[in-house]
């Protein structure tokens, strides 16, 4: 169907930005469907906390990789791949543009430039070793170890994000490289697609305040509920899914452990910090369309300009 590279947009930006309105407009005018990259909204049952799209809103725009798997499982980089690109052929064989829309900067990376995230058969005993020193230590301790011998790695995945700490020092070990130059590597190959690649920002104190009240909507909306829910399910504490942001928080504080206004304003500390940290994945990534919502009046002038690109650079 397409004489070189297949066409992919890509629409990203910090948490809270407002990826959400702006992508279904993209959609309809190009005739797109939505792939996620978000590593929480994979998980079903998990709709408030993770600022969930609701079917409504989504207006007739098709949608991937939304309530996929169960919060028991565990959801990876590697499973993301394989699953979007089955979803991408079928999506160009509708004769349709894919758009990859959410904030996980890991997902579409690897996804982009087809990156080899396979991890190496340990045997499990390094995996044991480090699963050891998680449990006499906790995680900070483990994220230290890592500091010392990547640093680039320990700056770009968060201290809770134990699965990543445990594998990036593992890989370490069993090849005496650091898994952020092996990336580096793999990021040096060229994209398997003809994309465009938007990320929106804006004023700083603004995507605060919008972070501050989405996390006080989240609350209003139920998420207390939500994880009462989960547990009640039997989704257990440990779950990769509940250290999600806004999850572990709000276990803690039903079991006593703080108080929910704690967990809030924690909540809003730490989803402020994470929108930071997509910022500074985002500026290292190449052949990026940087897109200040400061500077358009109205969506409706931002959707014209992505549109513009998309138009000079053949995109669609």
């Amino acid at each position: 169907m397409y004489k070189e590279k297949p066409p992919l947009v890509i629409l990203t930006g910090p948490t809270a930005v407002g990826k959400t309105g702006l992508s279904i407009a993209l959609a309809k005018a190009i005739g797109g469907e939505i792939i996620s990259a978000d590593s929480m909204q994979v998980y079903r049952g998990m709709d408030i906390g993770t600022a969930k799209i609701k079917p409504e809103e989504m207006q007739g725009v098709r949608h991937h990789l939304i309530d996929v798997c169960d919060p028991t499982e565990d959801y990876n980089v590697a499973r993301f791949c394989e699953e979007a690109g089955k979803i991408l052929s079928e999506i160009y064989e509708r004769g349709h543009v894919p758009i990859i829309v959410g904030g996980t900067g890991f997902y579409i990376q690897a996804l982009l430039y087809q990156v080899d995230f396979s991890e190496q058969d340990t045997g499990g005993a390094v995996r044991q070793k480090y699963q050891q020193i998680l449990e006499e230590n906790g995680a900070r301790y483990l994220h230290e170890l890592l500091r010392d011998v990547d640093p680039a790695s320990a700056e770009a995945i968060h201290p809770n994000n134990v699965k990543r700490v445990m594998r990036a020092l593992e890989f370490y070990e069993l090849s005496g490289t650091k898994i952020s130059d092996h990336n580096e590597e793999e990021h040096a190959k060229e994209a398997a697609y003809h994309f465009a690649y938007f990320v929106l920002t804006m004023n700083r104190e603004m995507l605060y305040e919008r972070i501050n009240a989405r996390v006080d909507q989240m609350f209003a909306d139920g998420l207390i509920e939500e994880v009462k829910g989960l547990l009640s399910k039997g989704i257990p504490r440990s779950a990769v899914s509940m250290q999600g942001l806004g999850y572990k928080e709000t276990v803690a504080a039903l079991l006593g452990e703080m108080s929910f206004d704690e967990a809030r304003e924690i909540i809003k500390r730490d989803t402020r910090h994470f929108a930071k940290r997509q910022m500074t994945w985002f500026r290292r990534e190449r052949d990026v369309i940087w897109l200040s919502k400061d500077e358009y009046q109205t969506e409706e002038a931002l959707l014209s300009q992505i549109l513009k690109i998309l138009r000079e650079e053949e995109v669609i």
